[in-house]
């Protein structure tokens, strides 16, 4: 695991390129979403009762924009709009991921990055594979949230409601997690030429090694996250504004050297399978 979290580092360092510009996109893409949801919410808040509102007020308030966003077209266009966005977000990232894996399999070789190359030679196939894998990770909420909604209506309180609930969640996220696994191991097989068949076998037989550096790597991320809103919440004011906003380009350098510390252990799997 230390072997492939230190080559997995080398490899982000050597993209740092690739790692300003998923900064920016994501950058921009959060500012979107903030703006979006700001749009929305302010408007509802506005017609906020007062700081001590009665009880009757609230009930009145929660009523009012419930009709307005379900008895109404007052949603739909943001609806439409989010719906544009998403597909643009679902676009664009199988296109980062194609020309960020392609160079991290030319860079292991020691034959240099070779990003822009990458998007041209494999968006199809790891396009293809993105939304297949998004398709069956959300493929379950058909069944599921039809019940969760049953059991948020019907559960007389919060525990039982989250006895109910908690068990089919678990599983749901460890399917999400499986999927999204075995997917990724396929789009590093198309963009080294091995093959997708080859890549998810090889992904299936060392699992294992493969979940495990992932679910580190993510715990890396989650740690880092964790002691920046701590910093944050202790020292208030502009040193937190300034840790805020770029802790991004921290968060989008964790995440290309999670995709690097993959990329090698399955690279090491591969040979160990051959």
């Amino acid at each position: 695991m230390k072997a492939y979290i230190k080559q997995g580092w080398r490899l982000a360092v050597k993209h740092f390129y690739i790692v300003i510009l998923l900064f920016v996109y994501q950058l921009i893409w959060g500012f979107f979403l903030y703006r979006f949801v700001n749009s929305i919410v302010v408007p509802l808040l506005q017609r906020y009762p007062d700081t001590y509102p009665s009880e009757a007020a609230i009930r009145h308030f929660l009523a009012e924009a419930q009709f307005q966003l379900f008895k109404t077209d007052l949603i739909h266009p943001y609806l439409w709009l989010f719906g544009a966005a998403l597909l643009v977000r679902m676009l664009l990232t199988p296109l980062f991921n194609a020309g960020l894996f392609h160079s991290l399999r030319h860079a292991a070789d020691e034959s240099g990055t070779q990003f822009i190359s990458g998007i041209r030679k494999t968006w199809k196939p790891v396009m293809l594979l993105y939304w297949c894998g998004a398709l069956l990770s959300i493929a379950p909420a058909w069944w599921l949230l039809p019940r969760g909604l049953e059991a948020l209506l019907t559960s007389p309180s919060p525990g039982e409601l989250a006895q109910r609930t908690l068990p089919y969640a678990a599983l749901w996220l460890l399917w999400i997690l499986i999927v999204y696994l075995l997917f990724l191991a396929m789009q590093f097989g198309v963009v080294s030429g091995s093959g997708i068949a080859p890549a998810l076998l090889r992904a299936v037989r060392h699992f294992l090694p493969f979940a495990g550096i992932s679910l580190l790597m993510w715990g890396i991320g989650a740690a880092m996250n964790l002691l920046a809103t701590s910093v944050s919440m202790i020292w208030a004011g502009l040193f937190a504004l300034i840790l805020h906003q770029g802790f991004y380009l921290v968060r989008t350098l964790v995440r290309v050297w999670t995709f690097g510390s993959q990329y090698v252990c399955w690279q090491s799997s591969r040979h160990i399978s051959s």
